[in-house]
């Protein structure tokens, strides 16, 4: 069986859950709650099924022993990974349900990912290739961070500037 912290999942668990109370049903022994994590999070449902229901009618401390850690470090994974290169922010606070629907947009919007290639990709995956695009477009277009100078329109520019300015235009569309 092979779990995936999608955006599907990550997005799911946290709007019926909130990441606290999935961390809890981990050192809860929450069996209700660690199924859905399962199911919700496996790549193919069918094998998550199976492997549950292989458990039935057996003592369940084992099993919770074998998925509490891997459990945790999935749910870990529902947050995309913080950025090395990243500024602390100072702007407001924002909920996760904000904070995926963001990841879902910068995906379909940005990247010209389908619905569902954006569902099926982990948090960090979409915001790494997000911040990729975001260089590349820096890269062919340039940035307001780059050290060029800049027009500023307030600034005074002399007549004979302007003149010599025209000429060497005048001159180069010849």
């Amino acid at each position: 069986m092979t779990l995936r912290p999608s955006l599907r999942a990550a997005a799911t668990l946290e709007a019926r859950h909130g990441f606290p109370a999935l961390f809890r049903a981990l050192d809860d022994f929450n069996l209700t709650i660690i199924s859905e994590i399962i199911l919700s999070a496996s790549v193919i449902r069918q094998d998550a099924a199976a492997f549950l229901c292989g458990h039935a009618g057996k003592p369940l401390f084992p099993f919770f022993l074998a998925v509490r850690q891997p459990l945790a470090e999935l749910l870990d994974m529902f947050r995309p990974a913080p950025d090395p290169k990243a500024k602390p922010s100072t702007g407001k606070r924002v909920t996760w349900r904000e904070v995926y629907e963001g990841l879902y947009a910068q995906a379909t919007g940005w990247l010209g990912w389908t619905p569902e290639t954006a569902w099926n990709t982990t948090p960090t995956e979409i915001d790494r290739a997000y911040a990729a695009h975001i260089e590349k477009l820096k890269a062919i277009h340039g940035s307001a961070d780059d050290d060029q100078p800049s027009y500023d329109p307030r600034e005074e520019v002399s007549e004979q500037e302007v003149r010599a300015g025209l000429t060497a235009l005048k001159r180069h569309c010849r």
